[in-house]
């Protein structure tokens, strides 16, 4: 059984074979019937027992753009309410047909722990579990970063990685399983990766990753880096203090008009610095209101992007073979290509 648990354990050729499938599924939002046959009679089901917006509807439309039947699972108002097990939940959708899980979850290791113990015959895929990761969230980020990359360097993008770019990522490194995921996934495929935030922001053995940490914003642009992509502040998941004010917070580690304005200063006639984030923005907060609406900030492609990512993961994971109507995209690989592993 094939899974989706964690960028750590993707290859190099494992991570351009989704991407580049996802660039084969982006067609599929352009034509007239936005739908492939591709998992008819498969049925998936969102299990998410944190709040979401972005990434459930993304799963969900990737879904049906497959045109497989699709569950929406919410923990609030369910029987995990009444105290329900996740192992019972899981086996009692799958009881219903199930062949996919995709679970968010408020625990780390959650996903893994699906995947490993023998619960279910599901393919399972990691939503986001706690402070741990969210690969499909830093696939759609490569993607988008890869785009930009190819557009800048003239590079053809089947095939391309990101080796030679520069990337910073700003914020609540700590809590963020988005920063944790693209570290190993940027870093597989070549990118430089840098971190920047406040020393109580980063976890303990930062250290040891392949990373550049960066303690002052500032510093960091002088860098040059060739994208930026900004953390919300998760005061959700914080027990106490970690930096002194909101307002001491922005000055510092925020994309303000005055750090925009240094990004834009470096157009090089061909492209400006990407700015991401993986939502939702705290106006005013991690990011200022002109850098939320910059030509530079690419959150609607990222947005757009992760439907063609999901499409992508749900195809190999569920089917691996060709789609069958000539109008479909041809793609690449099998899905047995596709062996991610099960890290904690």
């Amino acid at each position: 059984m094939r899974h989706l648990l964690s960028t750590s354990a993707l290859s190099r050729e494992d991570a351009l074979n989704i991407l580049d499938t996802a660039e084969e599924m982006s067609g599929v939002a352009t034509r007239h019937v936005k739908k492939l046959p591709t998992l008819r009679g498969r049925t998936v089901v969102n299990l998410f027992f944190e709040d979401s917006t972005r990434t459930r509807i993304s799963f969900e439309a990737a879904s049906k753009r497959l045109s497989a039947d699709v569950m929406n699972f919410s923990g609030k108002g369910s029987s995990v309410s009444k105290g329900e097990s996740l192992k019972d939940t899981v086996q009692t959708l799958e009881s219903i047909g199930a062949d996919a899980v995709v679970m968010r979850h408020w625990a780390s290791g959650a996903a893994a722990q699906l995947a490993d113990s023998g619960w279910t015959d599901c393919a399972v895929i990691n939503a986001g579990d706690g402070t741990h990761e969210h690969p499909t969230q830093a696939l759609l980020d490569a993607l988008t970063l890869r785009r930009g990359w190819a557009d800048r360097s003239g590079e053809a993008l089947r095939g391309s990685d990101l080796a030679g770019m520069k990337v910073l990522i700003v914020g609540d490194i700590l809590h963020s399983r988005v920063a944790r995921s693209n570290v190993w996934l940027l870093r597989t495929l070549g990118a430089e990766v840098g971190l920047v935030a406040p020393p109580t922001l980063l976890p303990v053995g930062v250290e040891t990753w392949p990373v550049t940490v960066h303690y002052s914003f500032d510093e960091a642009l002088d860098t040059a880096p060739d994208a930026v992509m900004m953390l919300r502040v998760q005061a959700e998941r914080m027990g106490g203090s970690f930096f002194p004010t909101v307002a001491e917070y922005t000055r510092r580690w925020g994309l303000t008009d005055e750090r925009m304005a240094r990004l834009e200063a470096r157009f090089d006639g061909v492209s400006t610095p990407m700015v991401l984030h993986p939502g939702p923005m705290n106006r005013g907060v991690e990011i200022s209101s002109a850098a939320a609406d910059s030509v530079q900030n690419r959150v609607l492609d990222q947005v757009a992007n992760g439907v063609s990512v999901r499409m992508a993961v749900l195809h190999l994971l569920l089917s691996g073979s060709r789609a069958a109507e000539p109008a479909a995209p041809s793609l690449p690989h099998s899905a047995d290509r596709f062996s991610t592993g099960s890290s904690a």
